[in-house]
């Protein structure tokens, strides 16, 4: 399986998988996947064909979107997971199961960050990782607009509250901040 990555990428999703910890056999979802699958492809061929990993988004055009690029890229091990990661319980995922969950891009879209903290915790076994990557809280010419962008310090608070351990901050881009925390 050869996995092709795309041109001129804000950020570098293979790089970022890696320093997660992401490799094979590991179980992945995608929480807010979006259409280009940007994430979930590059931790499907990380995680290995026999290893299956979830693209989960609330709109079923981007989960179609996301399994049409997989097909090109002659990945199969996605599974499509249709969810409002807004409420507790509704991700149709075994809880307590995947090593890694990935909120990439998507906080910004919800006022709604602690319930999706939450899900994401619930999904997680025991030292499992979330990965958190979104927008610096600062104004530049795209982007989502600034007002509905999340500071990564009140990621931090909702996170210890949701009862995660912080692990790492890193910088993923040059317009985006990233935090690792850890299920204890």
């Amino acid at each position: 399986m050869t996995f092709v990555s795309g041109g001129n990428e804000l950020l570098s999703p293979l790089k970022i998988l890696k320093k997660l910890g992401v490799e094979r056999g590991s179980k992945v979802a995608d929480l807010g996947c979006g259409g280009a699958g940007h994430f979930i492809i590059p931790a499907a061929y990380l995680a290995g064909g026999s290893t299956i990993v979830y693209a989960v988004d609330i709109m079923k055009s981007v989960l179609k979107n996301v399994a049409s690029k997989a097909r090109i890229e002659g990945i199969n091990n996605i599974r499509s997971v249709w969810s409002d990661l807004e409420i507790r319980g509704a991700t149709n995922i075994p809880e307590a199961s995947l090593d890694f969950a990935l909120l990439v891009n998507t906080l910004f879209q919800s006022q709604k960050h602690k319930a999706m903290l939450e899900e994401s915790y619930r999904l997680l076994v025991e030292d499992g990782r979330l990965l958190v990557v979104d927008w610096i809280k600062k104004e530049m010419p795209f982007g989502p607009p600034l007002e509905a962008r999340v500071g990564k310090n009140e990621i931090q608070t909702l996170a210890k509250e949701v009862g995660f351990n912080f692990i790492e901050e890193f910088k993923p881009g040059e317009y985006h901040f990233g935090l690792i925390f850890e299920k204890p």
